[in-house]
């Protein structure tokens, strides 16, 4: 059977969790949702995989557009959502959304990675991450089971309190998001490479004076400060001195096109 799988993706996590379910189930290709969306989104394939990482225990906005813009079918939907620390109802919001369109999410999934939104930490030690990648891969292994055998109901969400907490803060969380970009800006480290632009999956980052300019949509992926090779890019006060990160088995050019 053939798998397209839509992935939102940043810093690589949700990328490399896409590839390898892509691996797994064999006969498949994995599509950038920020390339995608806008134009007609093929959903010929016999199973439709959308892979994106929680935000507020949610959805992000970019992957809310994409979803707004499918049409009914009863091709096989499934989700895998990656998280840093819990996915809230995130897959349970995501199903209303897909229930909305005239899909039925068949099930959907959670892997936890390390975390990459750096205005709140660095990068976690190597050997944390290297456990949490070790323990994705199997995961990864029996959610592609999972599909392969086309089972259906299985739909993963954090605890119940987290999930109460989690819809408050993403209500008021996710509205704000797009113009959070005022805290970014670029320091004396800038050579003007251009590669923040480029990453950028919304097209959100102007170059002034070959100097980065944030245009007030932003998805808050962090690509943009994350691959930049000088290290130049900072949100507010608190990311200059803080370890970067992104997924080890991608890079930039991943992002770039």
């Amino acid at each position: 059977m053939s798998t397209i799988i839509y992935c939102f993706s940043g810093t690589g996590n949700s990328l490399n969790v896409a590839r390898e379910t892509a691996k797994c189930l064999g006969d498949s290709k994995v599509v950038s949702i920020s390339r995608a969306i806008n134009s007609d989104i093929d959903l010929s394939a016999d199973r439709i995989g959308i892979v994106f990482p929680v935000y507020v225990w949610g959805v992000p906005n970019i992957v809310c557009d994409f979803i707004s813009k499918l049409k009914k079918s009863d091709k096989y939907f499934f989700s895998v959502v990656t998280f840093g620390g819990s996915p809230g109802k995130t897959n349970i919001q995501l199903k209303e959304m897909l229930r909305k369109q005239g899909i039925e999410l068949k099930a959907g999934f959670g892997v936890k990675m390390p975390g990459n939104y750096i205005p709140m930490y660095g990068a976690r030690p190597k050997e944390v991450q290297d456990k949490l990648f070790s323990e994705a891969k199997n995961k990864i292994t029996s959610i592609s089971e999972y599909i392969k055998n086309n089972k259906s109901g299985a739909i993963e969400a954090g605890g119940l309190i987290m999930n109460l907490l989690g819809s408050f803060a993403y209500t008021f969380g996710i509205k704000s998001m797009r113009k959070a970009d005022k805290n970014f800006y670029a320091d004396e480290k800038c050579d003007m490479c251009g590669i923040c632009e480029k990453v950028c999956p919304v097209k959100n980052i102007e170059l002034v004076d070959g100097k980065p300019v944030w245009q007030g949509r932003c998805e808050q992926c962090m690509a943009c400060l994350q691959w930049c090779p000088q290290e130049a890019i900072q949100y507010g006060k608190s990311t200059a001195n803080r370890i970067r990160y992104h997924h080890p088995q991608t890079n930039a050019s991943d992002f770039i096109g």
